[in-house]
């Protein structure tokens, strides 16, 4: 299940909440790969249990992904790399880096009110 605040106001151009649309929105190839293998995941899913509320899951968290694609590549694209530091960091038994900033200053910086 995936949560919206109620006043949720998409800006810009955001893509359809479709498959194809996500799809087509993702910039940063690991999240081309991640939708492509986690589609198959839950289709599959969908074709064994007969249920697709978890597609529509699916699709709406992978519609917030892609909406933050259009909105902010260079973004998307700079998590994944620091989420492959970290990773590379931890495997090599490195504390992970720890940032300078609160959680509440990371979003007040991308304009959500708290």
């Amino acid at each position: 299940m995936s949560a919206q605040p109620y006043d949720f106001r998409p800006t810009g151009l955001l893509p359809e909440k479709s498959l194809r649309a996500i799809r087509a929105a993702l910039t940063v190839p690991q999240d081309l790969e991640a939708f492509d293998s986690g589609l198959r995941v839950v289709l599959a899913e969908v074709r064994v249990q007969l249920d697709a509320a978890r597609l529509a899951d699916f699709i709406d968290t992978w519609w917030l992904i892609a909406c933050d694609s259009v909105k902010d590549p260079q973004g998307r694209s700079e998590m994944h790399e620091r989420a492959a530091h970290a990773t590379a960091a931890a495997a090599r038994g490195e504390p992970l880096p720890r940032g300078d900033k609160t959680w509440e200053q990371l979003l007040t910086a991308r304009g959500v009110q708290l």
